[in-house]
């Protein structure tokens, strides 16, 4: 099993912008379930917000396997996404790990 986790920096300074991009993000996302096949499980969630320094939303995908993985990555419905989260993001931090 892969998990993957990709961490997200908010680019929007206002808070309610942020909360606004914050929820679209795991909108496009999430919607990603049942849509690509290789995906397993999908959570998104923002910081809890009470220590400073974190980064602003998180994704956690588990795959059966590192090519399962790469087809998510390479699915349409995820490029077409992650297009859009790209619009809202200032940085991004990604780790992959097999359980």
């Amino acid at each position: 099993m892969i998990r993957h986790i990709v961490e997200f920096r908010l680019a929007a300074d206002d808070p309610e912008q942020r909360a606004l991009d914050a929820r679209g993000i795991h909108d496009h996302l999430t919607a990603l379930v049942g849509v690509v096949p290789t995906v397993r499980t999908i959570v998104v969630a923002p910081d809890l917000g009470l220590v400073g320094g974190h980064w602003d939303v998180v994704l956690v995908s588990d795959h059966d396997s590192n090519a399962h993985l790469e087809a998510y990555q390479a699915h349409p419905a995820h490029r077409e996404a992650a297009g859009w989260v790209s619009t809202v993001v200032s940085d991004r931090a990604t780790v992959d790990f097999e359980y």
